[in-house]
């Protein structure tokens, strides 16, 4: 652990005894960041965007959902969070 806190910038608080590893919550995570967009295309474009619409509504309650069907069959989704925390949790469950 020595040799990891001798190698790192001064400018690094590292704290954690057990992964060498540092973050301040704020610089992960940006209390404005709600919106998330996602774009679909191809023939099953309409079923996926729906399909992501259900989920998130299913999973937050105080969550809006716009569908826009973009020229060139492209459906942009675009979802609005209560929480930036929420958007995060989101992403990482449905891997996007």
């Amino acid at each position: 652990m020595k040799n990891i806190q001798n190698a790192q910038s001064t400018l690094v608080n590292d704290t954690c005894n057990d992964c060498g590893s540092y973050a301040d919550i704020g610089a992960v995570i940006d209390e404005h960041d709600r919106q998330l967009i996602v774009n679909f295309s191809g023939a099953e474009a309409q079923a996926e965007s729906e399909l992501l619409r259900e989920k998130v509504q299913a999973r937050f309650d105080n969550v809006s959902v716009e569908l826009i069907s973009v020229d060139s069959g492209i459906i942009s989704l675009t979802i609005d969070f209560a929480f930036s925390a929420e958007k995060m949790i989101f992403q990482l469950e449905n891997s996007i």
